[in-house]
């Protein structure tokens, strides 16, 4: 066909790849697995099981991985085997469940590689899931955001689409409409056979599917909120407690805390999770007019974060009230979400709090070195960018922004049959508009799917899933 990843998509090679993080130094068990017609014919050549143990899927073998040519031992391992069809590929695979680290796994996939296994690429596990029939598209994408989850509440929803709480729909939503056009093509070849065709019955049918359209996009905010999280910045003038703040929050000392002003001069981060949803706080240098040349590019750099973000907090300090420089720094940031950080409340009296510039701006008040106030802030960004609906109990599933733009596809084209009833045209023009909303639901279920869109899909995966 020509397409860039022709190999990747077929399945007459065994691949290999190692499916844990691979970190110096660390980890326990290190697991290099293979899938394919040739999996258990590598695994016999490679692995040594002493005594008389079976050879039978969905077993665990004990023994060590040797060099087929020299039959030196490279490690003492353990061997699964899960023979076809009953794993994640409907394939034979096998997985080497050896010592963690570097060496070991580097090795073992190095010796596959030389019985004649390929190097998986991104995914190709899960896409010969797929194509085998084992998940379909919606549970393979729950993969990886079960993967990449970055919270309990993340990998919650993606479980759920791995569970194939998401597929169920879609594919009720496709059912109702080759339904609907079932009807109307049956009209179309005869004509003089069958009843006149139950308009008001397929208007109550379209109105319905595109109701239920609208509550899964309903989800695609929400969802894209939970996969990416939200970047806020800690911005204000030099010495009102920004590093301070991001050192309560995060409960360590992540920032260098002095009563120096320009203490910090890069940016400094740290992942937070708030009401289920990733957080990545960035405490920047004080923004103000810095002479110092070290100063002056975490000043830039500090802007640049602050009209990146999506959500900034201002900082001031409580004693010295709304400064002009204060009020230079709101008009840099007033275009983007902002909440508004009065800190070191417990060096002013009750009555000597700061007015504000605007009433209306959402407002926190903190004395971050005496941990005061943090439980406040992360409520008021839940408020601030209405994440209080993200909860467990209420959102069971969500769509991605690949999902998302089907439906919203299939949301125009059944809009488009609407009118077309509407307008009274022929029974021809109502199969167009239905044909393409089939088409855009199959393509989130697999259904209805091009080599380029599972190119596109896939290689997003990491290597060995």
């Amino acid at each position: 066909m020509g397409h860039p990843r022709q190999s990747y998509i077929s399945q007459s090679e065994t691949i290999v790849a190692i499916a844990t993080a691979v970190v110096p130094q660390q980890g326990s068990v290190g697991i290099v697995r293979l899938s394919g017609a040739e999996a258990l014919v590598i695994a016999r050549t490679l692995f040594d099981a002493p005594g008389q143990q079976p050879w039978e899927s969905h077993r665990i073998l004990y023994g060590y991985v040797r060099h087929p040519q020299t039959g030196q031992i490279v490690d003492q391992a353990l061997l699964l085997l899960m023979l076809a069809p009953r794993s994640y590929t409907r394939e034979d695979v096998v997985e080497f469940h050896c010592h963690g680290g570097l060496m070991a796994v580097q090795q073992v996939q190095q010796l596959c590689i030389g019985q004649g296994a390929r190097l998986a690429q991104p995914g190709e596990f899960t896409l010969r899931a797929f194509l085998n029939g084992r998940l379909d598209l919606t549970q393979a994408e729950g993969v990886a955001d079960l993967v990449a989850a970055q919270s309990t509440l993340a990998a919650q929803t993606a479980l759920a689409g791995v569970q194939g709480k998401l597929m169920a729909p879609i594919q009720q939503l496709r059912s109702a409409c080759l339904d609907m056009l079932a009807e109307v093509e049956a009209r179309i070849d005869f004509e003089d056979d069958l009843p006149p065709l139950d308009e008001p019955a397929i208007r109550q049918q379209l109105a319905t599917v595109r109701a239920q359209v609208d509550q899964l996009l309903a989800t695609a905010e929400q969802g894209e909120l939970l996969r990416t999280g939200l970047k806020v910045a800690i911005v204000g003038r030099p010495n009102v407690g920004k590093s301070s703040l991001l050192n309560a929050w995060s409960r360590c000392d992540r920032a260098i805390v002095t009563d120096l002003p320009g203490t910090t001069r890069d940016l400094v981060e740290s992942q937070l999770v708030v009401g289920g949803i990733p957080i990545q706080v960035l405490d920047t240098a004080g923004i103000r007019d810095a002479t110092d040349q070290v100063e002056q590019i975490g000043v830039a750099r500090s802007r640049q974060a602050a009209q990146a973000a999506d959500l900034v907090l201002l900082t001031i300090e409580a004693g010295a009230g709304w400064t002009q420089a204060d009020q230079a720094l709101y008009e840099l940031v007033r275009d983007r979400p902002l909440i508004l950080i009065v800190n070191k409340i417990d060096l002013v009296a009750a009555d000597g709090l700061p007015p504000l510039p605007d009433p209306a701006l959402p407002v926190v008040y903190t004395a971050a070195a005496q941990n005061q106030g943090i439980e406040a802030l992360e409520q008021a960004i839940l408020k601030t960018i209405q994440a209080d609906q993200l909860s467990a109990s209420n959102l069971d599933f969500t769509v991605n922004q690949r999902q998302a733009a089907a439906l919203t596809q299939a949301q125009t084209a059944l809009g488009q049959v609407q009118h077309t009833i509407d307008q009274q045209l022929p029974l021809d023009f109502w199969t167009i508009d239905l044909r393409t909303a089939i088409q855009a639901l199959g393509s989130i279920t697999g259904h209805e799917i091009t080599e380029s869109m599972l190119d596109e899909i896939f290689s997003r995966f990491c290597i060995g899933k």
